[in-house]
This record gives C-alpha cells, structure tokens and sequence, in this order.
C-alpha cells in the first residue's frame, strides 16, 4: 500500500524495510513447506530408502520346562480351635494376650475352682469312708469263715457276710470313679491350650460368669505353622494332577498378586473325593510350612501347580510371538538380514517365554523388538540390546522411533552430519533462512538509514548480527 506524500523520506524508508521483511518470510515459509513435503515424501513415500530395519533378536533354544497350572486360593489354618469353658464360674484370671503364641498345655484361664475343689474333697473321703468299712467286712468274713469250718458257726451266716463284702468293694470301686470325676471337673477350672498356634482377640473378659453352655468362648487359637492353603481346579485337570501325585508329591507355589515373587513353597495335599456338579471343579488342599509366617488365615493368594515337565522343548521369548489371522508367527532372521515370517504352533506361554511346538529349529533367530515396520522380506539390522544398554540408546518398538530418527524425520532438509540440535529447527529451514536474510538486509538498511540521520559521521556503519547470519 503507497504512502501518502507527506510523510517524510526516512519514514518511507522504514516501511519499504518492513514489507520487504512480510515479502521474504512468506516466500520462505512457502519453500520451506514444499521442502518438507518433498523430503517427507523421499523418506517415507514412493521410491523412498529407509535402509535396514533396526531389531532386537534372541536365539531359540532347547530347554526343559515345568508344566504349570495356576489358580486362586484361600489360605486356611490347618487348625482352628474355639476355646470354651467346660464348667460354670467365675473367670478368675487370663493368662494370654491378644495375638500371643502359645503351646499345646499352656494356661490360658482359670475358673474360681474352691467348689470343685470341694467335691473332690468330699469324694476321696467317701472313698476312706468306705474303704474303713469294707476292711471290717473282710475281717468278719474271715472269722465266720474259721467258725463255718469247725461247725461253730452258720455257714449262712459266712455266705452273707462275703456278699456284703463284694458290695463295699463295688462301693468303693464307685467312690474312686467319683474322685476321678470331681478331679476332671476340678481340671476345667484350669483352661490350657489345646495345640500349638497363636491366640486371637480375647472374646471375654476376666471377672464374668462363663457357663458350659456359652457358644462365644474365650478365645480362638489358629495353627499358623504349618498352614493349609485351598484351591479349585477344572475337572479336565484331574487326571494330569493324580498322575502326577502317583510319582511323588506335587511341588505348589503360592505367589503375590505379579504372579511372580514366590511366597512359600509347598506340596499338594489331598483331592476332594468328589466334583463339584455346580461348578464342574475339584477341590485341592495344599501344605505349606509358612516358617516367616507370611500367609495368613482368610488371605487370597494365586498358587501354581508344577504337574510335569516338557524336556527338550523348543522355547523362544514370548515377546517374539505375534498373532494374526493365520494364528500365531514369528520373524525368523536368515542369513542375507532379512526376516522371514513363519507359521509356529505354541503349545503353552508365560510371561517370559513361549513353548513351539512347530516352525522353528534352534538355533535360529526371531525378532522380539521392532515389529511395526517388518513385512517378510524385510531386511533388518541388529541392534543388541546389550550394546545398547552400554551406548544408553533404546532399540524402537512397534511404532516408536529413534531420537535421531525423529530427528531426521523433523528435518529432512538437514545434513546427516549436523547435530540435533541444528536439526530441530529444520522443518522450514529455507523458510526461515529467507526471513533471517530479509529481516537482516532490512533492519541493516533502516540501522543504516537512522544512523545516517541522527549520526552523520558515521556513513559506514558495521553489518548487523542478522545480515551476517544471512550471509
């Protein structure tokens, strides 16, 4: 747009700088983005040469490995014990606290025993009672005996004394059943553990009335060591686990939620006699030892059975494994670096690796990083994972690139040879050359004109930073 004639000269000269400066950038944005599209189609589009395809590959190999099965279970004490008064009274003394470990016999609580402790007083007096009378039994039935036998005295009267004498030997036969009795009762009063385990939270206090009859009981003891863990399993699975337990015990591990860190290690214990109809599965109960005392009554853990074990089996990583439409497959690398894909059969997967059953023939290599640029033919180049971790540099996974990748992808107008930092500014980078070069001869020209005005001495100013940078 013209200016209108009165404004000044240097005024005119200002404004033909800057809309040289509009003029030059647009320019170098429009070549910048031809550049771009133009290099992005030489990289990427038709007829472009990307080179070899970074990937990381493993050899498979021969090994032996476990036939598992993993299910989810309930940790069960192997013994629970509700401690219960057997007599009525008054709860005198608790010897325990909550969560103590405890012995098979130690007290645990007394009961006010001075009532049975009456009564077998009574009844071992009975008893000296009785025993005083039958002692004088048997003295007259001796002497009737002797007279019986002179004829001085009756026969019958010898015959009634020996039943009498068989009848106090019964009573005092029942006088000592009647101490044993008190002696038991007087027990009670004394409440000892009935096995080895550790005390729960007491369920009454001392100085209350407990009675034979109370459901509640004083406290539950639980075995903790060892401990019996719960499991369901298929029906399906019940022959390969009987099989397995007619060679020997049948190794368990109870495992954290990962799956992973092993907890305790144990063995199966018994099989339910029966399938559940409802569900179609069997119940096992397995043995740990729980020395660290690491499970825990009620606790929810995941368990896996070691059933067998597969020897001489072809194992790859099961990162190599892809799916597709045909099933599974895998990248096989041949001797020219390139890939061929290759139809396997897998019998049984973890998290690590994979068992083939058929396609692969140690030891050959299969890709297990790098997939997302991989067709078969493709040729690749190999980027140990070892050297990488020494040069700090990560092999690209499906649909990731390198940092210098992304670089070069960013600038396809910079040099190979120009560092990341020079790349980062490559997208428009004729763009922003023509702009650098019009904002330098412009301001140079306007620095010039202003220092010419207000400065005439100095006619032959320096260049500025811009126009040397365009330069």
């Amino acid at each position: 747009m013209p200016l209108p004639e009165w404004v000044p000269s240097w005024a005119r000269v200002g404004h033909d700088a800057v809309a040289s400066n509009a003029a030059n950038e647009g320019q170098g944005r429009r070549q910048g983005g031809r550049q771009a599209r133009s290099g992005g189609q030489g990289r990427f589009g038709q007829g472009g040469d990307e080179g070899p395809v970074p990937v990381v590959a493993a050899a498979s190999s021969y090994e032996d490995v476990p036939v598992t099965t993993d299910a989810v279970a309930t940790v069960q004490a192997l013994n629970t014990v509700t401690v219960r008064p057997q007599v009525d009274g008054k709860l005198i003394e608790l010897d325990f606290t909550d969560g103590q470990d405890v012995k098979k016999g130690d007290v645990l609580a007394r009961i006010d025993p001075a009532t049975y402790q009456a009564q077998y007083d009574q009844a071992v007096a009975k008893k000296a009672q009785d025993e005083a009378t039958l002692a004088n039994a048997r003295n007259d039935l001796l002497r009737y005996q002797r007279l019986a036998q002179t004829e001085a005295g009756s026969k019958q009267q010898a015959d009634t004394q020996k039943a009498l004498v068989a009848q106090l030997e019964a009573q005092v036969n029942g006088d000592q059943a009647a101490i044993d009795n008190a002696k038991a009762t007087l027990g009670y009063t004394t409440i000892t553990s009935p096995l080895d385990g550790r005390t729960g939270i007491r369920l009454v206090d001392q100085g209350n009335i407990l009675h034979a009859s109370d459901l509640t009981g004083i406290v539950i003891i639980t075995q903790l060591k060892p401990i019996s863990v719960i499991f369901n399993l298929p029906q399906q699975q019940l022959r390969a686990v009987n099989a397995a337990m007619a060679k020997g015990p049948v190794a368990v591990n109870a495992l954290e939620a990962d799956n992973t860190t092993i907890i305790d290690k144990g063995f199966i214990q018994v099989v339910d006699n029966q399938v559940d109809q409802t569900t179609g599965t069997i119940k096992f109960k397995a043995l740990f030892p729980n020395e660290h005392l690491q499970l825990w009554p009620g606790q929810f853990i995941n368990v896996r059975l070691y059933i067998d074990i597969l020897s001489h089996a072809v194992v790859v990583p099961t990162a190599a494994v892809q799916r597709g439409p045909n099933g599974a497959y895998v990248y096989v690398l041949g001797e020219n670096s390139k890939v061929s894909l290759r139809n396997v059969t897998v019998t049984r997967q973890n998290e690590t690796q994979a068992v083939v059953a058929s396609g692969l023939m140690p030891p050959e290599q299969v890709v297990t990083t790098g997939f997302s640029r991989l067709t078969d033919g493709t040729e690749v180049r190999i980027a140990p994972e070892q050297a990488q971790a020494d040069t700090g540099s990560a092999v690209p996974g499906p649909g990731q690139r390198t940092g210098d990748q992304a670089s070069n992808e960013a600038s396809p107008g910079a040099p190979d040879g120009a560092p990341s930092g020079s790349r980062s500014k490559g997208p428009a980078s004729s763009g922003e050359a023509g702009q650098g070069a019009g904002a330098g001869q412009g301001s140079e020209r306007v620095g010039r004109h202003q220092r010419g005005q207000h400065s005439p001495g100095n006619a032959q100013a320096p260049p500025s930073a811009g126009a040397a940078a365009s330069q």
